[in-house]
């Protein structure tokens, strides 16, 4: 009797635990459940219109199959654009890396005022991209900038940037790399002192000089933070809009002529919304794929 007993009490006690554990996935399904609406509405709903959309065609409205994607690698104008804001990409990522690594190794530092600095650094991210675009477009001015009137009290001539082929992509990468490099510093900064003093202080002890130590122990530790600054740099990059609709509007000869200022053209100028839905579906493949990339080849150099 007392065997049974024990059985008896076993099963209750694991249908009060299946119990419990169906009350507590029912309360997570149901915090779960609002978000889930959100990402249907907001996420997978605007994408499974914009690849209905990308497979008619624009005049007629009839299904178009891959034409739009077929006509997007043929056409010279988007592998321009692609052209560009690779080299776009690829310039505002190692300059933000490199600038943002550098600038939070020197306010890691006891400095008098590091705080001030740290929010000025950080003043221009929070700044709207337009209020940006705006702000350098009349610095750059050839006419009447602030740059122009400095070179003129240094008798230098006038330099028309934004009209200059070779100049122009490279001067719309440093303005992007200085609209966000204060994040990219707060960034690396979070990650500097995530990093226990032991090890240096333990690297010193042996002789390791500063170089030795960054090289070794900071530089290794920073590798996750290294690959999240390099992930939204490129995504950011790729999607950049604002600075080339603003500063050259793709000029001059379509030397910045972003992808998705390209895309914005062809939507809203030239009315062609499905073959603006191909492109930008190509867009989001590219950022998922260059995504998983950076993840898969970063992800197995980092080191904890």
């Amino acid at each position: 009797m007392s065997l049974i007993a024990t059985r008896d009490q076993a099963g209750a006690v694991r249908m009060v635990r299946m119990g419990l554990a169906s009350r507590q996935a029912l309360i997570a399904y149901l915090f779960l459940f609002p978000a889930f609406v959100y990402f249907c509405i907001f996420f997978f709903y605007p994408i499974g219109v914009e690849l209905w959309s990308s497979l008619q065609n624009n005049d007629s409205g009839v299904f178009a199959g891959l034409q739009n994607y077929i006509q997007a690698f043929q056409d010279p104008r988007v592998l321009n654009s692609f052209k560009v804001t690779g080299l776009f990409a690829l310039g505002v990522t190692v300059l933000s890396i490199i600038i943002g690594l550098g600038l939070a190794i020197l306010l890691d530092q006891p400095l008098r005022g590091r705080v001030i600095l740290r929010a000025c650094l950080l003043t221009p991210y929070i700044t709207s991209g337009v209020i940006v675009g705006l702000m350098w477009r009349n610095i750059l001015d050839p006419a009447t900038g602030i740059l122009n009137r400095v070179f003129a009290i240094l008798g230098l001539p006038p330099q028309d940037w934004l009209s200059n082929y070779q100049a122009a992509l490279p001067v719309l990468i440093v303005i992007m790399v200085w609209h966000g490099v204060g994040y990219t510093m707060i960034l690396f900064l979070a990650g500097l002192q995530g990093i226990p003093p032991e090890y240096a202080e333990a690297a010193s002890v042996d002789g390791a000089t500063h170089w030795q130590r960054f090289r070794h122990i900071t530089l290794p530790l920073l590798a996750p933070t290294t690959l999240f600054v390099s992930i939204i740099s490129v995504i950011s990059s790729l999607q950049a809009f604002s600075e080339a609709l603003i500063i050259t509007q793709g000029g001059p000869a379509e030397a910045t002529r972003l992808y998705v200022y390209h895309v914005f053209n062809v939507a809203f100028n030239e009315n062609n919304i499905a073959y603006a839905s191909a492109l930008t579906f190509l867009m989001f493949l590219a950022i998922l794929l260059l995504t998983t990339l950076q993840l898969r080849i970063g992800g197995n150099d980092i080191e904890y």
